[in-house]
């Protein structure tokens, strides 16, 4: 009997306002994955695998002033907003932008990359690590791959999202809309995946206590990210949409109450750098 296979996730539509609402919290963990990258070569050739609006690709022509840089991504949306950040840069390098799906991306043979770096993207690609060994390859000799993504698939904001969308009201509309918590490995596996590539290897995780303001904070933040799939296929029915975010807010401000200072929010990342000999 053959294995049942789950629905495949509809490609989300994004929202790049929305996203950047909270662009200093997303841009944290992509500071703290860059610190651990080694020093590149002059005119290195960096690409930005999921590059989103742009603006944590603009950090690494600030770290890296005379490199060529290229992001891609999916989203024609992201994608706009990213090209108004796009030409030469003060050392003397070069930002671009362009249209790929990391999921088929494979870097040309005949131009190795420095680096190659992704933040928060890998989640959205099934089955990602079977890409690292062609994404490996692609790299010049000493080159590095580096990467984030969420860990928080099993924290309230994700696990209440996929309990209301899997409930018997929702179920019908919304099955195969999200993510699950296989959507990333564990740090274990990463490991073993990028040093089997006999890369020098460095694989490790953070928890980040983000002090939101505002009302239903946690809900303004997953609108940027995790719920853009429930948004996208209830984009035809505003009346459903309302009334699957009035219910996911209520439960969301039960999980994380508002203090005097604000909501705390919790998020685990996952990071890893791998180098080539």
């Amino acid at each position: 009997m053959p294995t049942p296979t789950r629905p495949t996730t509809p490609t989300p539509v994004w929202d790049p306002r929305q996203y950047l609402r909270h662009a200093g919290h997303r841009a944290r963990p992509f500071v703290d994955l860059l610190a651990r990258v080694p020093e590149l070569p002059s005119g290195a050739r960096i690409a930005d695998l999921g590059c989103g609006p742009g603006t944590v690709t603009r950090l690494l022509a600030e770290r890296w002033p005379d490199a060529d840089i290229i992001g891609f991504d999916t989203s024609y949306e992201m994608l706009d907003r990213a090209r108004s950040l796009a030409g030469p840069t003060p050392g003397g390098g070069y930002l671009d932008f362009d249209h790929a799906d990391v999921a088929e991306w494979t870097p040309a043979p005949d131009e190795p990359y420095d680096l190659i770096v992704s933040n928060a993207t890998l989640q959205w690609v099934p089955g990602h690590a079977d890409s690292f060994a062609r994404w490996v390859a692609g790299l010049a000799p000493g080159g590095t791959f580096a990467f984030q993504v969420p860990g928080n698939f099993g924290a309230p904001s994700h696990a209440l999202m996929r309990e209301l969308a899997e409930s018997t009201r929702w179920r019908e509309r919304l099955a195969g809309a999200l993510r699950h918590d296989d959507a990333v490995l564990a740090p274990a596996d990463y490991l073993d995946r990028l040093v089997t590539l006999g890369c020098e290897t460095d694989v490790w995780e953070t928890t980040y206590l983000h002090l939101l303001e505002g009302e239903d904070p946690v809900l303004d933040w997953v609108k940027g990210t995790g719920l853009r799939p429930i948004l996208t296929a209830l984009d035809d029915d505003p009346a459903a949409r309302d009334t699957f975010l009035t219910e996911y807010a209520a439960r969301l401000r039960e999980a994380y109450p508002r203090g005097d200072r604000g909501t705390v929010f919790p998020f685990r990342r996952l990071f890893a750098t791998a180098r080539t000999p």
